[in-house]
């Protein structure tokens, strides 16, 4: 038998309720012809697993093992899956239904997550788990097993919204790129990857010294957007060759459509 972690029902309201964690004792899963047997060595937290225990969740299940990130050992493969696997320590895709297309999964059905939900029947929080050999990548090796497990999801969300929602010509020297919410996963990668591309990028938080960490990891400034007219003080900041921002990526909500929008750049479509 081997552990994993579930969510357990309690009455109560979405939002308002806070259902419990259960370890439970589950048979150890056998691989399937072309899956691979993982030893999980670490799981990683994201603000939906939050969700899921306040019932905010869509599909949410009782019996499925939370998490969708995670990194492991091959330890065995099936009989039709690459025997190269054994011994390699991996990362874990955190869905499944999307494959090539930078467009966004290709499946009718959409990408499903792992964790806790009906859509998807398995999760990383457990000690062993199967999953098929293309839903996996080789660790980097520079990377520790805690940093490999949390990369995925939040890279993959980050990843997507820069470089395939900011556009490509947005991605460039000279082009100012604002992300609002600093602080949280998603935003830091998303500084990390629009930095990369050589824009200019601007940050908003409710707090001075995520502002500073911003700058140190490549932001050029950023505001608080709890003070008035912090839009304006935004403007300012902007440089003179390009005193618009050519695109923004919101993770915080709030006022950002109504002010930001009056940043951004006008678009205009020859089409």
């Amino acid at each position: 038998m081997q552990k994993s972690i579930t969510i357990s029902k309690v009455e109560g309201r979405p939002g308002q309720v806070y259902y419990p964690l259960s370890l439970n004792d589950v048979p150890k899963p056998t691989p399937s012809a072309n899956e691979l047997l993982i030893k999980i060595t670490a799981a990683a937290l994201n603000h939906r697993d939050l969700f899921t225990r306040q019932a905010l969740y869509p599909a949410i299940s009782f019996e499925v093992p939370l998490l969708a990130d995670g990194t492991g050992v091959v330890v065995s493969c099936g009989s039709s899956a690459d025997k190269s696997w054994e011994g390699k320590r991996v990362v874990i895709n955190p869905g499944t239904g999307w494959k090539d297309n930078v467009e966004g999964p290709e499946d009718k059905g959409g990408y499903k997550i792992l964790g806790g939900t009906r859509l998807y029947p398995n999760g990383t929080l457990q000690e062993y788990m199967c999953v098929p050999e293309t839903e996996v990548e080789e660790a980097p090796r520079h990377l520790s097993d805690v940093e490999a497990a949390a990369i995925p999801l939040t890279g993959l969300t980050a990843w997507r919204a820069v470089m395939v929602k900011c556009g490509a010509n947005n991605l460039q020297p000279g082009k100012n790129i604002l992300i609002t919410g600093i602080g949280g996963g998603v935003a830091l990668m998303t500084l990390t990857f629009a930095t990369a591309t050589g824009a200019n990028v601007w940050v908003t938080s409710g707090n001075e010294e995520k502002i500073q960490r911003a700058k140190e990891l490549g932001a050029k400034g950023g505001v608080i957007y709890k003070e008035e007219g912090w839009e304006k003080k935004l403007q300012g900041m902007l440089p003179a060759e390009n005193r618009q921002i050519d695109a923004i990526v919101d993770g915080a909500g709030g006022d950002i459509v109504e002010k930001g929008v009056k940043l951004l750049k006008v678009s205009l479509s020859t089409e």
